[in-house]
Parts: structure tokens; sequence; C-alpha cells
């Protein structure tokens, strides 16, 4: 446990009730009768994506978040990011956070990058002065230029991201909280934003990293999660829980970037 936390987390635990669900896409009239008898004697079912999570993250400090599958990660993510909320249990933040979740998260759809920009900014409390002083860096670093005054719905994966990766990390927040999304860039889009993830850990803001390339996890961070099924399994240095991460599924330096069936879990 750190000793300056920005992030506390204790106890933390997400349910999400399951409903019975339609197996194929079309049912004869018996087939929908047997369905709703079996739905009503039993229509729903606890699914906990997390329990009892304990641990803190301290100033400055970058955190790889690793796990299969279904582990749990990215809901772990979204309720840092306030995306969605924890069943029990509680988090404390004592910072600003920005996240980058997925694409589409965080931007209107009908607004334009330019406006987009702006917006960011505002919903982490900036003044609009200061989104103008950074509003040149971060346009040139997405490479959006051309594009800016064009609603986002219609930029690609790629656009929507380079420019979403640049807006969160060049605007002032204290936690960047970033999911396995930077795999839709390419190869040197992804060079470029771990350099520049790696400039904001000099900077001395926190990073919380969730990704299957644990190259890119053993590059970037100094200690890491390992969630495994809703639980957190193993939390240190960062070589160190790859290592056991890899030795427990058998993991080789040749296919440490690919995921693991859901089926290794049991």
């Amino acid at each position: 446990m750190s000793s300056n936390p920005i992030i506390k987390v204790q106890k933390l635990g997400k349910k999400y009730i399951i409903q019975e669900s339609q197996v194929g896409n079309y049912r004869n009239f018996m087939e929908e009768l047997a369905f709703w008898e079996k739905k009503t004697k039993n229509p729903k079912k606890d699914f906990w994506a997390l329990q009892d999570l304990n641990f803190s993250v301290g100033r400055g400090e970058t955190i790889g978040i690793i796990g299969t599958n279904g582990s749990g990660k990215s809901t772990l993510l979204k309720i840092l990011a306030r995306v969605t909320w924890p069943t029990t249990g509680c988090i404390e933040m004592f910072g600003s956070a920005s996240a980058l979740l997925e694409v589409g998260t965080g931007f209107h759809l009908e607004l334009s990058g330019r406006e987009n920009i702006f917006l960011s900014g505002a919903m982490l409390g900036m003044k609009r002065s200061e989104v103008i002083r950074h509003f040149d860096e971060i346009v040139t670093f997405s490479g959006v230029e051309q594009f800016l005054d064009i609603p986002v719905k219609r930029y690609s994966s790629g656009m929507f991201l380079r420019l979403a990766f640049s807006v969160m990390t060049h605007l002032r927040s204290d936690i960047l909280i970033i999911d396995e999304i930077l795999a839709v860039g390419d190869a040197q889009f992804q060079a470029k934003c771990l350099d520049k993830m790696q400039k904001l850990v000099n900077e001395g803001r926190t990073i919380l990293f969730v990704s299957h390339q644990l190259s890119k996890v053993r590059t970037l961070c100094q200690q890491s999660l390992w969630i495994k099924q809703g639980q957190l399994f193993d939390l240190g240095p960062t070589e160190q829980v790859i290592d056991r991460y890899e030795k427990f599924y058998n993991l080789t330096s040749s296919n440490s970037n690919l995921d693991i069936p859901q089926s290794s879990l049991l």
C-alpha cells in the first residue's frame, strides 16, 4: 500500500444481474412456452465481475493491470473512471482523472473535433484560455488537422483514437486511465503513445494501464496488478508479476502478447 496514495480502493465489488438468454434466433410455439417457463422459475443470476479488491496507487506511479479476457480489468477501469458504480466497497481519488476506455467514450459524437477538445477541457475544470494554450500541440500530436471541424462521428476509429489520446495526455489531469484501446492504433502510433506516456510518468502523472501486450506493460509500468476471476491474484513489481503470470499460463516470450482462452481459467 502506498504511503502517499492518489487512489485508494477498499473492498471493491461489482455485481451484474444476468437474465436467462434465448438460445438461437427463432423458436416455435412449444419452445417459446418452455423458455418462458424456465425464465419464470429461474429468471436471473448474479455474476460478480469484481470481488473484494483492496489496493492503493501512489502519486506518480504507473500501474499495469493484467489478466485474461473476462477477468474484470475493464470493469475496474470503468468504476475508476466513474462510467459505472461499484456494488460494494469504495474508491477514494485525490485528483482529477481522464480516461481512454473505448472508441466513443468521452466525446460528443455530434460535435466536431475542435468542439470536443474544448468540451474535454471544460469537463476537467480548465479555463478556455488554458485549453487554447495547449490547442496547437493537441492537434499536431493527433494528426487530424484537416478533419478538425467535422463531427467526430465521421472519424475512423484510428482518427478518433489519435485525437482522444492527444486530448487526454495534453490537458491537465492527475490520473490517466487507459484500456486496451491503444491496440487500435498502428505500430508507429503505439510507439508514439508509449513515448508520450513515459514523458508523463517523468512529470509525475499517475497512469493505470490495461494491456494484453505484456512487453508494453513491462516497458511502462513500475507495479502491476493481476486480476483473475474478478479478484486480486497478485500485486507487486511488474517484472515479478508478469513472470508469475507467464509461468501460470505457460506463456513464452513468443506468445506472451496473446490472450489466454477463457477455458484456461477453469
